[in-house]
């Protein structure tokens, strides 16, 4: 009976052993198969949120609005340049006023000095010795009154010379401080350049990237030719000019005949007909008289945005001609693509 139960004992373990050692593999297999599927599904599953590729219009957004903060420091580096470089002429004309003034100040001096020099030099005994020649009692008197005559215009003289002078002087002072200050200010903007330059690089590198594959040049508008025009004199040889410039590279600050901005192409068109316009949005809009969009003529100039930092020459039939930005060149575009600010015109 004991060893009945012993042997009883026995297979029941020996059988539960059996069962777990049979069940493990299967429950290892299930786990392996699990973890393997899972590694699959990762695989197969993006790693985050997937991102879509900007469109073309979505990019040509996002450079007009950079260009939108850039190009307004560039025309205040314009102004700020252009009023420099005025102010440097006059003071060099004030030069060349004040150095001839003091020259005739100083013979002037000189010549009062060596009257009065004279006179002591000679003394009373020279007058009396005339007087006894002349056996004339006004005689000496009126040596005297001569000299005296002679003195005074002549202090006049140098009088009137020297306050011409210091008036210059005054003027050439007050020019120099506003002188002093613009060429901080020049300095301060030119400094800014680096960092304008590199932000339009990038700009370019960007777009360039862009329309790598598309083989775009960019711009809404034509690179010509520019349609006729029947418009004579200067605004026709200023129109006329501006056309001619169409493909030419947008460059920031300059002025032609190779590139250009916007201000430096007006600029540029309108001195061919021999009239001057400063390298300066802000001062062509105020060089010009106003005109209604109803009569604006090929020729005038075309503002646009509430600080004025563009502008463009109008041809007709709602086109101008303009320089839009780096990266775009010189082309004719439809005038209400931009909020417009007004028409100015000169000549």
């Amino acid at each position: 009976m004991a060893r009945a139960l012993a042997n009883s004992h026995i297979h029941r373990h020996s059988g539960s052993r059996y069962r777990r050692g049979e069940h493990r593999p299967l429950r290892l297999l299930r786990h392996s198969a699990i973890t393997l599927l899972l590694a699959v599904i990762a695989l197969l599953s993006p790693a985050g949120p997937a991102h879509a590729e900007p469109t073309l219009a979505e990019i040509e957004a996002e450079l007009d609005a950079q260009w939108l903060k850039l190009e307004p420091v560039i025309e205040q580096y314009n102004k700020v340049h252009s009023e420099l470089k005025a102010n440097e002429k006059k003071a060099a004309a004030l030069d060349e006023k004040i150095r001839p003034l003091s020259l005739q100040a100083n013979l002037a001096a000189d010549e009062i000095g060596e009257v009065a020099n004279r006179y002591y030099r000679t003394g009373p005994s020279s007058e009396l010795n005339a007087l006894l020649r002349t056996g004339s009692p006004t005689s000496l008197a009126d040596q005297l009154v001569v000299l005296d005559r002679i003195s005074k215009r002549r202090q006049e003289k140098i009088t009137a010379v020297l306050e011409t002078r210091d008036r210059y002087l005054a003027e050439r002072q007050t020019l120099d401080e506003l002188i002093t200050k613009q060429q901080a200010q020049d300095k301060t903007l030119a400094e800014q350049r680096k960092t304008i330059d590199a932000e339009i690089k990038r700009l370019e590198r960007a777009r360039n990237a862009a329309y790598q594959s598309t083989g775009y040049t960019g711009g809404s508008g034509a690179s010509g030719p520019c349609p006729a025009v029947s418009v004579g004199g200067a605004a026709g040889t200023a129109v006329r000019t501006a056309c001619a410039q169409l493909g030419k590279p947008y460059v920031w600050g300059a002025t032609g005949p190779n590139a250009f901005d916007c201000s430096g192409l007006t600029q540029y068109a309108w001195a061919s007909a021999g009239v001057s316009l400063t390298h300066y949005t802000g001062t062509q809009w105020n060089q010009g008289s106003s005109v209604s969009r109803a009569n604006a003529k090929p020729g005038d100039l075309v503002f646009f945005f509430s600080d004025l930092h563009h502008v463009g020459i109008y041809i007709g039939n709602g086109l101008m001609v303009h320089a839009p930005r780096a990266g775009q060149p010189v082309q004719m575009e439809n005038i209400d693509n931009m909020p417009l600010a007004g028409f100015k015109r000169v000549g």
